[in-house]
């Protein structure tokens, strides 16, 4: 005889998390936020040619499709019954671009992936027709003009793949971001699915007008794409249709947020001055600024931080984006070969103790916020005949860190905001060097969670809150407490500022590596903040030397 269904404490809800290296879904207690299992199934990007990076989102759908139907049954070895899950959450790779056949369901192309850098020209040419007194798409979207956007991937496609511009004239296309892709697909497709995206993927188009919540004409016209092919936005919290196949037929889609969006609600940072700083392949440091829609001198973006519903009020962040993070880690492993595995890193890290007063600057594709600077390139400096692998680990964490707090500078300038600790998730905040460096450095607490799963945790949240499931209260009495790791600086104030301050003087010796950008390409509202670019060949040189210190042949 079978067992029975194992009873739990309340209702469950669902979570699909799509990134650029992997898709998952990930199922949540709403009573306890308690992850009970997930199922994870890994993507390889394609690189067509230099600086291209795309994904198939065939691929993509199924990979979503596999995770869903593993994860229940996964549940089902548990003796739970999927019933239980009475709503599920989307939150994706943000910015990546599709555009599909309404008829058939059919990809007209591959996903342009946001670290794209392909479109670079568009940008250029873009950038000329901005009037010098009246930037009105940074006004109206928060965003500079960059290649990291949709806006700009989409008019690519337009202006390079015939298949699209085919379906355009037909009437048969639609453009989406990841999530309305899936949501799209998983509502039916061509048979009757719902075409939609939230205010946190939408505001990151540079289509969306972050102060009115709406496509805007002017930027559409502006980019020469027709508004019939983009998505009714909705807020980050309803019901936008229903699963039509699979295990979960009939089960509610009523959340939707970009990943760091997702992170942030998942992290709880509901008040204003609250910020949180996701550690992956590179940072992305939000600070909640309220209803205030506030903009940056400093380099940072404004992005809509989420919409908890269709009656809820938006609520804005500023956003800071470190370039390399787990990029630099993955860089010491595969092109200077010091790692064998990444969390290498940490044993090597501890066992120096200090840089050694050697500085790593990961400039590899020019310095972002603060500084918007394309000419600089990455060095490493203060090297001595003592200095090994285990120090230049070691700055290659402390760089991590340093970038962070520059950020967050950034962020206390532009909102007046003083932060008394920073809370931060993340692949990389396992990594328990990292998390007192980053204190150290900050020289104010870092507080992780033991959930890991914030990202997924707040698509859950949304999704469970939205209006017709109402199984997760975001009440502040309602929220399950989670229980955080907290890191205290452990070295003096004047140390801290001491250590920054020969950083600064480190990142102001890898400007001007490059000579040969146009004006237009040194304009920091065209600069693309992407965290890969082509090595030149003082990076070459600084690779040998690190080499050689390393005692690899």
């Amino acid at each position: 005889m079978a067992a029975p269904k194992k009873a739990v404490e309340g209702p469950l809800v669902g979570a699909v998390v799509q990134g650029t290296d992997c898709s998952r879904f990930l199922v949540f207690n709403s009573k306890t936020a308690e992850l009970l299992t997930y199922y994870q199934v890994e993507l390889t990007p394609e690189f067509p040619k230099e600086g291209w990076v795309e994904q198939d989102p065939k691929e993509i759908l199924q990979s979503v499709y596999e995770c869903i139907e593993r994860t229940c049954e996964k549940l089902d070895k548990l003796n739970i019954d999927v019933s239980n899950i009475k709503a599920i959450g989307v939150t994706n790779q943000r910015e990546t671009t599709i555009v599909w056949d309404k008829l058939t369901g059919e990809p007209l192309c591959n996903a342009v992936v946001w670290l794209d850098l392909r479109t670079q020209a568009t940008v250029e040419n873009l950038s000329k027709k901005i009037p010098g007194n009246n930037n009105f798409v940074k006004s109206k979207t928060g965003l500079p003009l960059s290649t990291y956007f949709s806006a700009v991937k989409l008019r690519w496609m337009l202006d390079n793949v015939r298949k699209v511009q085919k379906a355009v004239e037909d009437g048969r296309a639609l453009f989406g971001t990841i999530d309305s892709w899936l949501i799209w697909s998983l509502t039916g497709g061509a048979s009757g699915g719902v075409h939609c995206t939230d205010v946190t993927n939408a505001s990151r188009t540079m289509l969306f007008n972050i102060h009115s919540l709406e496509w805007d004409k002017e930027l559409c016209d502006f980019f020469d794409i027709p508004m019939d092919i983009l998505p009714k936005v909705g807020s980050s919290s309803e019901i936008y249709g229903q699963m039509k196949t699979g295990s979960l037929e009939g089960v509610p889609i009523s959340g939707c947020l970009g990943d760091q969006s997702a992170a942030l609600v998942g992290q709880m940072c509901f008040q204003e001055g609250q910020a949180k700083n996701t550690y992956g392949t590179g940072c992305f440091l939000l600070c909640n600024t309220g209803r205030n829609c506030m903009f940056s001198e400093h380099g940072l973006l404004t992005t809509v931080a989420y919409k908890l519903g269709r009656d809820k009020p938006v609520i804005y962040a500023l956003e800071g984006s470190v370039a390399i993070a787990g990029a630099a880690v993955r860089w010491l492993k595969d092109n200077l070969g010091i790692l064998e595995t990444p969390e290498e890193i940490e044993i090597l890290a501890k066992e120096a103790g200090t840089s050694y007063g050697c500085y790593f600057i990961p400039a590899f594709s020019g310095l972002y916020a603060p500084y918007w600077e394309p000419s600089a390139r990455g060095i490493i400096c203060g090297l001595t005949q003592f200095t090994n692998k285990c120090h230049i680990a070691f700055a290659a964490l402390e760089a991590i860190c340093f970038q962070t707090r520059e950020i967050l500078d950034a962020m206390i300038h532009d909102s007046g905001i003083s932060f008394s600790h920073l809370q931060v998730d993340g692949r990389m905040t396992n990594n328990k060097v990292l998390m007192q460096l980053q204190a150290d450095i900050l020289h104010i607490p870092v507080v992780k969670p033991r959930i890991a799963e914030t990202t997924a945790l707040g698509a859950a949240m949304a999704a469970g809150a939205a209006e017709g499931v109402g199984v997760w209260s975001l009440e502040p009495d309602g929220l399950s407490a989670i229980v955080m790791e907290r890191f205290e600086p452990q070295i003096k104030a004047t140390e801290s500022e001491t250590r920054y301050a020969t950083w600064k003087r480190a990142v102001m010796k890898s400007m001007g590596w490059v000579t040969t950008q146009t004006p237009e390409s040194r304009d920091p509202s065209i600069f693309s903040s992407l965290p890969l670019g082509i090595f030149i060949v003082s990076s070459m040189i600084m690779l040998i030397g690190a080499r050689y210190i390393s005692g690899i042949p």
